[in-house]
């Protein structure tokens, strides 16, 4: 028997359903992009959230998701150096 995952009491309460919850808040952590286009992101796929509840997800959820991104990229990825191509006239 599997054991009961704490996830659903984790966003119980909230209006939408946890992979709404926890796609807004990778987008906004995982991309940088604002909270007001994160809210576009999502309505280009039909699901209409205002800013301000991005805003509160990723104050609540938004230090979890931070820590779990940094540690499956590895500590500072994006410094390591990458070659630049040579551009010919």
């Amino acid at each position: 028997m599997s054991q009961p995952s704490t996830r659903p009491t984790l966003y119980k309460g909230y209006r939408f359903p946890p992979e709404i919850i926890s796609r807004c808040v990778w987008l906004y952590y995982r991309f940088g992009v604002s909270l007001r286009d994160v809210s576009e992101l999502m309505l280009a796929r039909g699901i209409e959230v205002s800013h301000e509840a991005i805003r509160l997800w990723t104050l609540r959820f938004g230090t979890e998701y931070a820590r779990r991104l940094r540690r499956t990229r590895g500590p500072a990825q994006f410094l390591k150096s990458r070659p630049t191509p040579v551009r010919h006239s």
